[in-house]
């Protein structure tokens, strides 16, 4: 009986760790160190610079009794719920329109997958000039003839973050129904079939049959939009820059002005480790699942 050394490399083994280990090196010190780094200074007087005096939780105290801070909180919520619901809807009603007519996938979806592939600079700036009364929908309507349209949301503090979680969606909806499409396509044709001998419509086969079985798709979008959405920046400075005023200041707007614009470093850094959190809250135990499930 032969026992194969399991630290035994060879040849190929030990060029594909010195061409891979610049690389995973880069990634430690780039991602994991900053991390880390970012942790630290949140616990530190800086300011301007960074400044390695340990004040503790003072500045995750100060954090929380920002009135820009709890702005922020609150339209976090409002475009997060908007956010990811509406694109989860949308995208689900998308795959399957496509499902039942494969002969329309080949021009519809590259169509609905298109906006991806832009960035949310591109979005958020073709988006600001479309909904910009002076000269978007609003001014398109009046040369119409339509003098009493109003549209003008982007201009309005009450309706502003509305207009961020229209653009978001529009760029996203394509990639969340190819989600579900592709969950679609993975389903046991059984329990289809059985449904269809049982005397089932269309609309009872996906909403008793079809749909239930699409755990992993709605699961591996809600952590897809969910973690987009708490990093969440281009698009914004894009589309609004966070106005009127702090109409559409988001966690991510927050820390990039308290860091870099108003000079008060351990409170952007704090901000940073805030959102830290919540996405790990959001990806953790998808991960987890993931490694149970194998």
């Amino acid at each position: 009986m032969i026992i194969k050394n399991k630290w035994h490399l060879s040849k190929d083994d030990v060029v594909a760790r010195v061409v891979l280990f610049p690389t995973v090196l880069l990634s430690a010190v780039c991602v994991y160190g900053f991390i880390i780094y970012t942790i630290y200074i949140s616990f530190t007087g800086s300011t301007i610079m960074p400044i390695y005096e340990w004040v503790g939780f003072e500045n995750y105290e100060k954090l929380w009794q920002l009135r820009h801070w709890h702005i922020a909180i609150k339209n976090m919520a409002i475009f997060g719920v908007l956010y990811i619901g509406i694109s989860t809807v949308v995208g689900l009603v998308l795959a399957i329109l496509i499902d039942m007519n494969r002969m329309g996938e080949i021009i519809f979806r590259p169509v609905f997958l298109y906006p991806m592939a832009i960035s949310f600079i591109v979005t958020g700036t073709a988006w600001k000039w479309f909904l910009d009364p002076g000269i978007g929908l609003e001014h398109i309507m009046h040369l119409w003839g339509f003098a009493s349209f109003k549209f003008a949301w982007i201009k309005n503090s009450d309706f502003a973050i509305y207009t961020v979680v229209i653009a978001a969606i529009w760029q996203v909806t394509g990639f969340v129904m190819v989600i579900f499409l592709a969950g679609l396509r993975g389903i046991n044709h059984t329990t289809i079939e059985s449904g269809v001998v049982d005397g089932a419509t269309n609309f009872q086969l996906y909403t008793r049959v079809i749909i239930p079985q699409l755990g992993a798709s709605f699961l591996s979008a809600f952590v897809i939009l969910g973690h987009m959405a708490i990093k969440s920046y281009d698009l914004v400075i894009a589309l609004t820059n966070g106005g009127p005023g702090q109409a559409t200041a988001l966690p991510s707007t927050f820390m990039y002005s308290y860091t870099f614009t108003r000079s008060r470093m351990g409170i952007g850094a704090s901000a940073a480790v805030m959102m830290l959190i919540a996405i790990m809250l959001i990806i953790v135990p998808y991960i987890k699942k993931q490694v149970e499930e194998d």
